[in-house]
């Protein structure tokens, strides 16, 4: 068993109040998986129209939702279990550069192989070199979406049920622990760095390898969909495309910097990271491309490629963002910023094994701009590779508006754990940096 957690390990979750905590975190749990399903349903066979959706359960009610809830079927499960064993074959066997993480709370620093860019280069050569010579045809999984998502839903499930079990039994660190309660526990996660012998990292594989990598697969796959249904590619949905492709290569390519973030290095492997990166992002972060496929718009030369340079814009100033904090970390604070010596604030803090330690907080540069400021581009970035849908209809603009919900909370909950870890040196920063996000405004 892992080593207990102090009081505030076990409140990490309390970011807000107990009441509202509970009620969240059963919300969530209850409601993610049929959305999921109504999200594809309504894309796809409700013309992507809320209230026609809403007209259907209003006149058949639960019987309805019953009947529109696809059941997974065998072609979905082989189609989800080549997948799988594909990306986890890439990320054990592939060569990559040894990368390690950063130190956790018990001291641990874990190592990882950093070889998601010839992961990434692989998938995408060989998913549509078996398209191109005529061996798998990429529509077969746009036309058995809805029992891919099913059958990915309730998979997911039983994974993230493993994953309590494995917490509890067989812990991969001292990095590990209960909170006291069953459902913050399976929803939070038990540990983590959860791995699977020694160099199977679960939260890599499910986060990058499975999840980020899917969102490239099922991008590609709307765009040939679309081109074996009506002979064409619109610009809308080669402007879509792209953009999601750019950022996605942007990911990997950042893929060690992503290992320092909150998903890895301080959200456990739970119903919340992993269940979400396994069924929320190959069904909802792709949702504006589901959308493009039986809905093309002609932007014409000028828009489309006017959207194509600021989508493009921002990815890179979100790059630019993460690539400015890494090297400032890399090279222990001494790297220019913007051509000039840093602003940063040498903090101090204590490890649950009563080590002290020291982080450098960045105050310049764009860390001088907000607290996280590397959330306004990402953002804005999700806008313009939706905004070529237009505007007849809301749906497509949801993981836009869900995106920048989770990015405001994520930057609260991070606020609130640097307040904690940090004490008194989180003060001086947020005296010197005062906006979280938004500079002047939040």
């Amino acid at each position: 068993m892992g080593a207990s957690e102090p009081d505030s390990v076990k409140k990490k979750e309390m970011v807000h109040s107990p009441i509202l905590t509970y009620f969240s975190v059963i919300t969530l749990l209850s409601t993610c998986p049929p959305f999921v399903i109504l999200l594809w349903y309504t894309m796809v066979h409700q013309d992507g129209s809320i209230l026609n959706t809403f007209n259907y359960l209003k006149d058949n009610g639960v019987d309805g939702f019953v009947n529109i809830w696809p059941k997974p079927t065998a072609i979905a499960w082989k189609i989800i279990a080549c997948y799988a064993a594909f990306e986890a074959a890439l990320q054990l066997w592939l060569p990559g550069k040894r990368v390690e993480g950063p130190i956790s709370p018990t001291g641990n620093r874990p190592v990882y192989k950093a070889n998601g860019v010839l992961a990434y280069a692989v998938t995408l050569i060989t998913y549509i070199g078996l398209w191109w010579f005529g061996i798998f045809n990429p529509t077969v999984v746009y036309d058995h979406l809805g029992e891919i998502y099913s059958a990915l839903i309730f998979g997911s499930f039983v994974f993230c049920v493993f994953l309590y079990i494995k917490g509890h039994v067989a812990p991969s660190s001292t990095d590990s622990g209960s909170s006291g309660n069953i459902i913050f526990d399976f929803y939070w996660g038990m540990e983590l760095y959860p791995r699977i012998g020694k160099n199977f990292d679960i939260k890599v594989f499910t986060n990058c390898r499975f999840g980020m990598m899917s969102w490239a697969v099922l991008a590609v796959t709307y765009c040939i969909k679309q081109y074996e249904t009506n002979g064409k590619v619109s610009d809308s949905m080669l402007v879509n495309t792209v953009l999601m492709l750019v950022y996605i290569t942007k990911f990997f390519w950042w893929e060690a910097g992503y290992w320092n973030t909150m998903d890895i290095a301080h959200d456990r492997a739970g119903f919340y990271i992993c269940w979400g990166c396994l069924v929320w992002v190959p069904s909802i972060y792709t949702s504006p491309g589901m959308y493009l496929v039986n809905h093309p718009v002609n932007l014409g030369l000028q828009l489309a490629i006017s959207i194509l340079i600021a989508g493009i814009l921002c990815i890179y100033i979100n790059y630019d963002c993460d690539r400015q904090r890494q090297e400032f970390r890399r090279t222990n604070g001494k790297a220019l910023v913007w051509g000039k010596a840093p602003s940063k604030i040498v903090a101090s803090y204590t490890t649950t094994k009563g080590e002290t330690k020291s982080s450098i907080l960045l105050t310049s540069g764009w860390w001088g701009l907000a607290r996280h400021f590397h959330y306004v581009p990402e953002i804005m970035a999700a806008f313009f590779w939706t905004v070529p849908a237009l505007f007849d209809n809301f749906l497509p603009y949801f993981y836009f508006v869900f995106l920048t919900i989770l990015l405001f909370d994520r930057a609260k909950r991070d606020d609130d754990r640097c307040r904690s870890k940090y004490g008194k040196y989180w003060k001086t920063y947020c005296n010197k940096v005062p906006d979280r996000i938004i500079p002047g405004l939040y």
